[in-house]
């Protein structure tokens, strides 16, 4: 016969499943995060080396030999991640023997994207108007504010990188000079961190 704290466990597990989307896995948090470092390195080539010293202002160089790169560079990233995380969420789900899709993965989704689909309209004008420098700052802080609202159907941790992306694109937004290698931070090396976490938390 089971007991009462075991029951209500196992209420309380089933009722969050029904209200949040638990199947995010750490490895795909791992491997956004090195992809955006790989990015972030080829951006550093293609925008820096060797001409020009690490902290010039981005707005100073002649982007329409490299926006083609940057762009091709950052939709394969951006599609990369998106397709690891998916991939590696429903191998999650299956081991957990939990549904992948449900009302709660698809307002984590929609809570997620919308935020970030916004921000990348917005970073498209930007372009568009040749305002390079506070594209970085705008990803990271559209991104961050996205990971917050979504954080309400999903794991609670997820709130905090969004309070690092948010702020790192505030600071980026004040040092334009440095927002590749702030990006690099936040959407590389905060993700290495908090898929291991979160690896290690859930996941093992």
């Amino acid at each position: 016969m089971r007991k009462p704290e075991q029951e209500l466990a196992e209420i309380k597990s089933m009722m969050e499943r029904s209200t949040r989307f638990l199947s995010l896995s750490g490895l795909s948090g791992i491997l956004a995060g090195t992809y955006a470092l790989i990015a972030a390195g080829m951006a550093y080539i293609w925008v820096y080396y060797p001409e020009m010293p690490f902290g010039s202002n981005i707005s100073e160089i002649k982007q329409e030999d490299i926006l083609g790169k940057l762009l091709a560079t950052g939709a394969v990233v951006l599609l990369l991640s998106i397709g690891t995380a998916w991939l590696m969420s429903q191998s999650k789900s299956r081991k957990k023997a939990h549904k992948f899709w449900t009302p709660a993965s698809k307002r984590f989704i929609q809570a997620l994207f919308i935020p970030v689909v916004v921000g990348g309209i917005f970073c498209l004008a930007l372009l568009l108007k040749e305002h390079y420098g506070v594209v970085a700052p705008a990803t990271l802080i559209f991104y961050g504010l996205g990971l917050l609202n979504a954080s309400t159907f999903t794991l609670n941790d997820i709130k905090y990188l969004g309070y690092c992306q948010v702020v790192l694109g505030l600071i980026a937004a004040f040092l334009p000079g440095y927002g590749l290698i702030l990006w690099a931070v936040g959407f590389g090396v905060l993700h290495v961190i908090y898929g291991a976490m979160m690896y290690y938390k859930y996941d093992r």
